[in-house]
């Protein structure tokens, strides 16, 4: 079942990490949600990682690496 995550456009946070600006945000927000209607339950762990791979701060093979840790 779909469960709402918290986000906040105002701190520019969602589920407690921060975001460097809106428009990544709402990227962020949208890419996951889509995910959470086919059983994808996002972690604070999980969506650093996301935001880190956005960023360019990983690349795609560390980005798996540390997937599979996570989950």
């Amino acid at each position: 079942m779909y469960k709402p995550i918290e986000i906040d456009r105002t701190q520019l946070t969602m589920m407690g990490v921060p975001f460097p600006d809106l428009q990544t945000l709402n990227s962020v927000a949208q890419a996951i949600g889509s995910n959470m209607y086919e059983g994808f339950e996002p972690t604070e762990k999980l969506i650093r990682l996301y935001l880190d791979v956005r960023a360019g701060k990983i690349d795609d093979a560390h980005f798996l690496a540390a997937l599979k840790e996570a989950l």
